[in-house]
């Protein structure tokens, strides 16, 4: 067999006894044949995979083999337990012959434990729109996890103008051999390999992972639903997560626990949502008895959409529906929870932003109930924006950058650091990464500290 692991390896959903590892075996990526995936005969393939507490493999190994089948694009999940809890491990795989690149993963913290934990968001990768040079940058980092928030790939057809062609398929994705080429062409990229390989991953979704601006179940049609159940196929089989699609639906809203410091909530904005809700019933009480039980100092909502008011000066709409401006009733309500230590992190707009959290927006006055930040794409073009106009008619708003980069983050016992962390260009490669603003909350609003904002 050549070589089967042109897509990298990664590892996510961290928990403190266990983690999720993952690959899948392509030995031709690209290949557009529908029944060969990744270019692999459909037959089921041996892979061993090893874990251990040592780069060299020496120390707590742990190791098992498993089939990778054709039905899932001869995907690997494979859910480690018993491990030790904020623990750092390596992993690898062995198929045909042949050695993957080495992991480096980490468990969650003890639930007990008030170690501070560093983690960064991600989100808005369009593979055509440029490079993904400050993934390089975050692999180097080697935070305890990282989030993205949506956007991994983009369904639509090929920018008019582009950095790097799409390649195989540059139409628009409807099937699911179609997204399964897609991711493979995301996943070809060194740096994003880099950034899975140097820190377990949780991620969730937004709309281009299955069609732009997509709710729930669309326009509720056969041809919809067979669509969004590819992608969510697709998605799983390229993503490090616990729990298969079934039926046509996938479990993405969860939550992740590092210690008594952080309880991150993992939010689902598109399943299960319609004109009327963002989250549906059943998740929008899971997240409300969360908010009001937790034991933890932050409470912290991972999730892909602008969530502060954010009216927009011009021509119509002011206030953007596809954001929780468009669901203002149930912003309302998990705001008047008033959740002590709450932070929110979004993506989505290509931009950063930083701003409070009021129980009232209209009025400045109003009680600051929480704080939350925006992070840029890692290379998807930015919109026409005017920062400073949409500032000064949101004096909750802090904030505004519109260069591309991630954010990278540190949440303790006593303070909740976010330092905003931008490349100046991804038109071509080895762009530095520089930090243009940082930030910090102790639960009582925004502290900006080293702001240089573009």
């Amino acid at each position: 067999m050549a070589n089967p692991f042109t897509l990298g390896v990664a590892s996510g959903e961290p928990m403190p006894d266990g983690v999720v590892l993952w690959t899948r075996l392509a030995v031709d990526p690209l290949n557009a044949d529908p029944l060969r995936p990744g270019g692999m005969a459909p037959r089921a393939v041996e892979v061993r995979w090893q874990l251990a507490e040592d780069e060299r493999f020496t120390q707590g190994l742990r190791q098992g083999t498993l089939q990778a089948l054709p039905t899932w694009a001869h995907s690997v999940h494979v859910r480690v337990a018993g491990l030790k809890p904020g623990a750092d491990y390596f992993y690898r795989f062995r198929a045909g012959g042949n050695l993957s690149p080495v992991g480096r993963t980490r468990t969650a913290d003890d639930p007990a434990a008030a170690r501070p934990v560093r983690f960064a968001i991600v989100n808005c990768q369009r593979y055509e729109h440029g490079f993904y040079t400050a993934y390089r940058h975050l692999a180097e980092e080697r935070p305890d996890v990282v989030f993205h928030v949506g956007d991994y790939i983009y369904e639509s057809r090929q920018a008019a103008t582009v950095v790097r062609p799409l390649g195989p398929v540059p139409g628009e994705i409807s099937r699911l051999h179609e997204y399964r080429l897609r991711y493979a062409r995301y996943r070809t990229d060194p740096d994003l390999q880099a950034a899975h390989a140097a820190a377990p991953w949780v991620p969730t979704w937004d709309d281009h992972e299955v069609l732009d601006n997509y709710r729930g179940r669309g326009d509720g049609s056969a041809p919809f639903l067979r669509r969004r159940g590819a992608a969510y196929q697709a998605y799983y089989e390229n993503q490090p997560l616990r729990v298969r699609p079934q039926d046509g639906h996938l479990q993405m809203y969860r939550r992740r626990t590092y210690g008594l410091v952080a309880d991150f909530m993992v939010l689902d904005v598109r399943q299960h949502r319609d004109a009327g809700s963002m989250l549906g019933a059943a998740q929008e009480q899971w997240l409300m008895s969360r908010l009001l039980t937790s034991p933890v100092r932050w409470r912290v909502l991972v999730q892909p959409l602008f969530f502060a008011r954010r009216f927009v000066p011009g021509p119509p709409p002011n206030l953007r529906p596809d954001s929780w401006d468009g669901h203002q009733a149930e912003r309302a309500r998990i705001l008047a929870a008033s959740a002590s230590g709450l932070v929110v992190f979004s993506g989505d707009v290509h931009n950063f932003w930083a701003g409070e959290l009021k129980a009232d927006f209209l009025d400045p006055a109003s009680a600051t109930v929480g704080v939350e930040f925006v992070g840029s794409s890692i290379s998807s073009r930015p919109p026409q924006t005017d920062g400073p106009a949409v500032l000064a008619a949101n004096p909750h708003l802090k904030f505004f950058d519109d260069r591309r980069g991630y954010l990278s983050c540190v949440a303790g016992p006593d303070e909740l650091r976010v330092a905003v962390r931008a490349v100046d260009f991804v038109d071509r490669r080895g762009a530095p990464i520089r930090t243009v603003a940082e930030f910090l909350t102790k639960g009582d609003g925004l502290t900006s500290e080293n702001t240089s904002s573009k």
